[in-house]
């Protein structure tokens, strides 16, 4: 009884607090005669997650990459050209994985809706059912974003590398609006997925000689992961249950086995361990403020009306 009472509540708070966001709306497709377009989205995602899950924890990755470089404007997904090399071609991006999926959702309304539906609302929704259909809250997000019109390499440097300490990341996405709680309930997003070699192996003293492990890591998982970085490619879960949107994650930082730096220091700074403790002990408590953090997310720098375009093809400016 408790629980239905805690998703009336969130179902409260989502409609009532971001029915209409900057122009953007939660019935933006039916008002534009596409109302099938949202389960186009979730029908697509969903037949490439039943083949591959691990694509779950790549949608929800690659719509955080767009959201903090130029905002949510889909230029995560543009190609390069000869002209300009494009921001899916820098080494933050080079393990990013997912496209396909968002050009056969683009092709599918292209024939239902041509020219209405953008590709930052599809990486936006797809994100979103991808996080549903790993066992996350359901949650739904208002619609209306339009693509940009710049995808540009050395932009990404926006992107907080997993080298940055607690305080860092406060600071970085404080600079993007976010509360120290909304950063830590986004890093929850590592509840799926997994880490390169190359993201963590300096945390590793068999790959420099020059210092010990990092002293933060657990002693018998430093040696694991020692064992699994056979190559920069070799890769780590980052947490137990690597396919399933659940609070593990937070539970490894306890056990001081989270993968990258940047997600142990969340535990070892006191600003940010009393979060962690609370998202540990209450997952329900993590799935409301991850969707009210990730509905935040999307509203980053949105384009709208004619600030940007709806792309004919997701990879090409039209």
């Amino acid at each position: 009884m408790e629980m239905g009472k805690y998703e009336l509540l969130m179902v409260i708070l989502i409609v009532s607090g971001y029915g209409f966001v900057d122009g953007l709306r939660m019935d933006y497709y039916f008002m534009m005669n596409c109302p099938f377009a949202e389960g186009i989205v979730k029908n697509i995602v969903n037949r490439h997650l039943r083949a591959d899950p691990t694509l779950a924890a790549a949608l929800v990755r690659m719509h955080f990459h767009d959201c903090f470089v130029q905002g949510c404007d889909a230029s995560v997904l543009i190609d390069s050209t000869k002209d300009n090399t494009a921001e899916k071609d820098s080494p933050a991006n080079l393990s990013l994985r997912g496209y396909e999926i968002i050009d056969e959702v683009k092709e599918q309304l292209e024939i239902q809706c041509p020219g209405v539906v953008s590709c930052a609302d599809i990486l936006a929704m797809a994100a979103r059912d991808a996080v549903f259909f790993a066992g996350g809250p359901v949650y739904d997000i208002p619609k209306g974003r339009k693509d940009g019109t710049r995808s540009r390499i050395e932009d990404t440097i926006n992107l907080p590398p997993p080298t940055l300490n607690s305080s860092e990341l406060i600071r970085l996405f404080g600079q993007r609006g976010f509360t120290a709680q909304e950063m830590v309930a986004l890093s929850g997003a590592h509840t799926l997925g997994v880490a390169r070699c190359s993201s963590f192996k300096h945390r590793l003293s068999n790959f420099d000689s020059t210092h010990d492990v990092d002293p933060t890591l657990d002693a018998q998982f430093a040696k694991t992961l020692s064992k699994r970085c056979t190559s920069d490619k070799s890769e780590q879960a980052f947490d137990t249950t690597k396919d399933s949107f659940d609070n593990d994650y937070y539970n490894a930082l306890q056990r001081n086995t989270g993968v990258l730096f940047s997600d142990q220091t969340l535990y070892n700074n006191p600003r940010t361990r009393g979060i962690v403790n609370a998202y540990a002990f209450n997952q329900a408590m993590f799935f409301l403020d991850f969707q009210q953090a990730m509905l935040k997310m999307g509203l980053l720098d949105v384009k709208e009306g004619s600030k940007g375009e709806v792309r004919a093809n997701c990879r090409i400016i039209n």
